[in-house]
């Protein structure tokens, strides 16, 4: 008798270094100045006047919620980021901001280097070029974070828009990206008939500390770990970003033998969405357990015990954000607990 061994798998090409697939420009293409707009980067100085900005465009592009103040003031957040060189405003002659720009590169990215483009343009200026020009520079300047990392891994660039959008999906794919991926925004209805799912034994659910925030990162980082489209967080890029975060709302499993968080969900407060909505709600902003603890029942045990959080503090609505192509079975999941989708997104990239 004998015997044949599988032929090898044949190893995947090796890449070239991202200092050249990204193509970075020395210099990155400034939008004209014929458009009667002058050119200068943000300064948190600047949020009062880009809030009414986002305002003016989220309410062009008929998105169902609204950036606060605060949210707007997190963009200057973290270490990592070069304001002078990673944002663009375009102020014309009153002084009033009509167009602006942020690239943002996450420090933590190990496996995929991304750079995340974001702004937008007055809906009073729009028609006149200006969009494709703010897009041009946001991607020489993504191509140059890329570059800068140094990791010779896979790269990407990467925009979201909102279904309805359709100048924005228009402008993003002119610019070159592509959509790969689709998001659902997800709600439930807390009046009645909540789910009563019981912690699995030796798993209890508890509120979630400053104290153990740490854990919740470790635990975060794990369990997303084979996720699509998700890098591993510093300390500094976990904790930025918390003004609408609700801790009341946040929970945590944990294991009763060690001590160990097994699995966590973070939520959000954004009141400055609800008269826009017609109902108040709580959003569940993150949701993961370890794999040592999956298959368990831990996910829906702590979905349950943020709905009866959120329907005894007098909230109408659960909402949640999924990745629709997500393998976890998270879409499965979200709908068998009674969410249904009311909202779509998708994410254009140029990959690298």
């Amino acid at each position: 008798m004998t015997t044949t061994e599988p032929a090898a798998t044949p190893a995947a090409p090796a890449l070239i270094p991202i200092a050249q697939r990204a193509q970075a420009p020395v210099q990155v293409r400034l939008p004209a100045d014929t458009h009667g707009l002058r050119w200068r980067p943000l300064t948190p100085q600047d949020v009062p006047a880009l809030t009414r900005l986002v305002t003016r465009i989220e309410e062009a592009d008929a998105e169902p919620f609204r950036t606060s103040q605060d949210e707007v003031d997190e963009k200057f957040e973290g270490g990592w980021k070069d304001h002078a060189r990673d944002t663009l405003a375009g102020v014309d002659a009153d002084g009033e901001l009509r167009a602006w720009a942020q690239v943002n590169q996450p420090p933590g990215d190990t496996t995929v280097v991304r750079a995340y483009l974001d702004g937008g343009v007055d809906p009073a200026w729009r028609g006149r070029g200006i969009g494709r020009e703010v897009l041009a520079w946001e991607i020489d300047r993504a191509r140059q974070l890329l570059a800068a990392t140094g990791k010779d891994v896979p790269g990407r660039i990467g925009g979201f828009a909102s279904e309805q959008a359709t100048a924005t999906i228009a402008l993003l794919q002119a610019g070159g990206l592509t959509p790969i991926r689709v998001y659902s925004e997800m709600r439930r209805p807390l009046g009645t008939d909540l789910p009563d799912v019981a912690a699995p034994d030796g798993v209890r659910i508890v509120p979630w500390s400053q104290d153990r925030d740490d854990d919740v990162l470790a635990a975060h980082n794990e369990a997303f770990a084979s996720h699509w489209g998700s890098e591993p967080q510093t300390v500094e890029s976990w904790r930025a970003g918390r003004s609408q975060f609700a801790p009341a709302w946040s929970l945590l499993a944990v294991d009763d033998a060690t001590d160990e968080v097994a699995g966590y969900l973070l939520s959000g407060r954004y009141e400055q969405d609800w008269e826009l909505a017609g109902h108040s709600s709580g959003y569940v902003e993150l949701l993961g357990v370890r794999p040592a603890w999956r298959r368990r029942g831990i996910a829906p045990a702590l979905l349950a015990a943020v709905m009866a959080r959120l329907a005894q503090d007098g909230i109408e609505y659960a909402e949640i954000g999924v990745d629709t192509e997500n393998l976890s079975g998270a879409l499965g999941l979200y709908t068998a607990l009674g969410f249904a989708p009311f909202h779509r997104s998708s994410l254009y990239t140029i990959e690298l």
